[in-house]
């Protein structure tokens, strides 16, 4: 059986003839092929210290620069870490995971391993949807850009979510109408009828896959399992001209896309851009939108730190935006009960601008669309005093917001995020990522 390529991970701080017990120990498993000195002092203090080691050993000042010239001249499977602290500590292993899954090559220490991951192929040219967590967008962007592509492509997108179908289903959202009613039937039938798959259908009309998902791991570029290949075969099998991925939570899906669009929170903590794993799921990724870019989800010095630490982790596009609310139906002149996953101190905010843009009085609102409990609580407080339920189609907007609505005689009109860009162009920055992708796939 032939031996993995093994690049070793050292440093000064360890005795000398202590590394090359390290490398002997490694040897019994691996093929040694080279080592990247990762800096210390203390016990090796010359490069002709390193020359002894009796393999090819890497010394640049920048542990990115140093990692990535190894990968370049020695082609490993995977590094084994021999080095520790003070040398290497919890943010440099970070660090080090990032570049080297980046680069397809797996990590290992002695109580730890990550490896790269094992993505699945597809014939469609394909565009990601993904995110860095749940609550920053993602299916709101991904049915802005099915919406968008279906312009000049005959697009499809195949959604994965914790509370998919067991098998991929069709939604043929660009033939049929799905009507509160039917949602409404589907979520009695013991179905999430609130899956993302009917939101993408919904709001884009377009063909939409469900598929689920079950478990994420720490670089979430990989579920632990999932029935989305299969999805992706269903897909093919329509032979649309591109297909959009859309991600869930922090977890990409598991198929080997041309492009990725990763949807990053303003208001998610700063170290879960720039630290652990989120430099890994930006260097995987081709453009940046950054949503909720506004108080009270971020300041504008916050939004600008996210801004930095994307570009420290890779020079690529980023779009800060804000979402709004749009109403699939008119609403003019109506009594609205408005029903969010939108946090309590922005209610006020898209309550005014759905008043100001759309014509209707707002009599009540809920942030807790995925809270069933206080969502119940906060509908029947309202005495049903309003003529249309206003809901996102997400968490408990079918099978309590609009069921509760419908059986006492009201309106229910769902309502689209629309990603607002505060700067920049989003449309051509999609555009052109699709084009992009077009063009890769005729010349292979």
């Amino acid at each position: 059986m032939q031996r993995e390529r093994a690049l070793a991970l050292v440093d000064g701080e360890h005795y000398f003839p202590v590394i090359k017990d390290g490398l002997a120990a490694m040897a019994k498993q691996y093929e040694v092929i080279g080592a990247v000195f990762l800096g210390g002092t203390e016990k090796i203090g010359s490069q002709k210290d390193l020359e002894q080691l009796g393999v090819p050993v890497i010394l640049e000042k920048d542990l990115h620069s140093a990692l990535r010239s190894a990968i370049e001249k020695f082609s490993p499977d995977v590094a084994v870490d021999l080095s520790d602290e003070p040398v290497v500590g919890y943010y440099e292993r970070f660090e080090i995971a990032n570049v080297l899954l980046d680069a397809g090559v797996g990590y290992r220490g002695a109580d730890f391993a990550f490896a790269p991951p094992k993505l699945e192929e597809t014939s469609l040219p394909s565009i990601g949807v993904v995110g860095t967590g749940k609550r920053t967008g993602k299916t709101a962007v991904s049915a802005y850009t099915a919406r968008l592509l279906k312009q000049r492509y005959n697009v499809c997108v195949v959604t994965m979510g914790r509370g998919g179908p067991a098998e991929p289903e069709v939604l043929h959202g660009e033939e049929f109408e799905l009507s509160p009613e039917y949602l409404v039937k589907i979520a009695e039938e013991g179905h999430h009828a609130a899956s993302d798959h009917f939101e993408d259908a919904l709001m884009a009309r377009v063909l939409t896959i469900g598929c689920r998902r079950c478990g994420g791991g720490m670089s979430g570029r990989t579920p632990f399992v999932s029935n989305v290949v299969q999805g992706a075969r269903v897909a093919e099998s329509f032979n649309p001209e591109l297909a959009i991925f859309e991600g869930s939570g922090s977890t990409f899906p598991p198929i080997k896309m041309d492009k990725n669009i990763l949807i990053v929170g303003a208001h998610q903590p700063l170290d879960y851009i720039r630290r652990y794993f989120g430099p890994y799921r930006i260097m995987q990724s081709n453009l940046v939108v950054l949503t909720m870019c506004e108080p009270p989800m971020a300041d504008e010095d916050k939004v600008n730190q996210m801004v930095e630490a994307i570009k420290q982790a890779k020079d690529v596009p980023v779009i800060k935006t804000i979402f709004r609310p749009k109403p699939l139906e008119d609403i003019a002149g109506k009594k609205v009960f408005f029903a969010t996953t939108a946090p309590q101190t922005v209610l006020p905010r898209l309550s005014e601008y759905l008043e100001e843009h759309y014509s209707c009085k707002v009599v009540g609102a809920s942030p807790y669309l995925s809270n069933r409990p206080k969502l119940r609580e906060d509908i029947e407080a309202s005495n049903y005093e309003f003529d249309t339920m206003l809901a996102e189609l997400k968490a408990a907007g079918v099978d309590v917001a609009a069921k509760q609505a419908l059986a006492h005689g009201k309106q229910v009109v769902f309502l689209d995020n629309i990603p607002v860009p505060l700067e920049g162009e989003l449309d051509s920055l999609i555009e052109k990522l699709a084009q992009d992708v077009m063009n890769s796939r005729k010349r292979a």
